[in-house]
């Protein structure tokens, strides 16, 4: 059973503008399936993943998600398909006088009615769980800090341990290395591949890092200017194609940015 499927879908960078962010794109993911989209700068990742996630409307062609086309369905109906998604923006808001706790059980927020919301903020209604959660991301200790005096990389992975108690069936995730170092990066990664596994959930993650890429998933896509470059096993994926993909861009390594450690603010959300 495919758990997305894209045909000949086409996405406008505005409502009412003419110019395309995606060009007719076909693309087809199989339920538990893991895959990495790599691709230069401007080329449209971002906008990929929050099309998967429903936050923008095709201007062309048919996207269905778990077995439902999103956008034919009414509006109540939509948020609950959203409540079976986990999209993990690069930078997101994130109000910074929120405590940890209340960050990461927000992954709750879809199954919680609006009282249990409001109560939560007062006292969290499961700190257990959202311990449990930064505990397997290396910030057991931070359960009632501030958002606000975390490092970048600490908040990244205080996104990674809301995700990790979410239960959508699909995870979105744009670029969350970004702010990590080699190992760091590597154990996160490795997490969040786990965490999908164990629950059969599909993952679809942009990544910079092409070496990550190829060295994590099974399967990669390449996108440029809003289109399909190719989509392919690791093993099809050669040299030559990825230097093809990103020529005229540096590609083999992350932009140097100020950090405290080698991490940067990347922080998740969901819908």
């Amino acid at each position: 059973m495919a758990a997305l499927q894209l045909e000949q879908l086409s996405v406008r960078h505005l409502a009412g503008s003419r110019a395309e962010a995606l060009h007719a794109l076909d693309l087809q993911v199989q339920a538990g399936e893991q895959l990495a989209i790599i691709g230069p700068s401007g080329a449209g990742k971002t906008t990929l993943l929050n099309t998967l996630a429903c936050a923008h409307q095709p201007a062309g062609g048919r996207y269905t998600v778990l077995g439902q086309d999103p956008w034919a369905l009414p509006e109540a109906a939509r948020h609950r398909l959203r409540a079976r998604l986990f999209l993990a923006p690069q930078t997101p808001p994130l109000p910074p006088r929120q405590r940890v706790v209340n960050a990461v059980l927000a992954a709750r927020l879809p199954h919680w009615s609006l009282w249990q919301a409001l109560r939560s903020l007062v006292t969290p209604l499961d700190p257990a769980a959202a311990h449990a959660a930064l505990t397997r991301v290396g910030l057991g200790d931070k359960l009632y800090a501030r958002v606000d005096r975390l490092s970048g990389g600490e908040r990244q992975r205080c996104a990674l341990a809301r995700l990790l108690l979410s239960s959508a069936e699909l995870i979105l995730v744009d670029e969350p290395l970004s702010a990590l170092d080699p190992a760091l990066a590597h154990v996160t990664l490795t997490t969040l591949q786990q965490e999908a596994a164990a629950r059969g959930a599909t993952l679809v993650c942009s990544l910079h890092q092409v070496d990550m890429a190829r060295a994590h998933f099974a399967r990669i896509v390449g996108l440029r200017d809003g289109r399909v470059v190719f989509d392919a096993p690791r093993e099809q994926v050669t040299d030559a194609m990825i230097a093809a993909l990103y020529e005229n861009e540096a590609f083999d390594a992350p932009p140097a940015m100020p950090h405290e450690t080698p991490e940067r603010l990347a922080v998740g959300a969901c819908f």
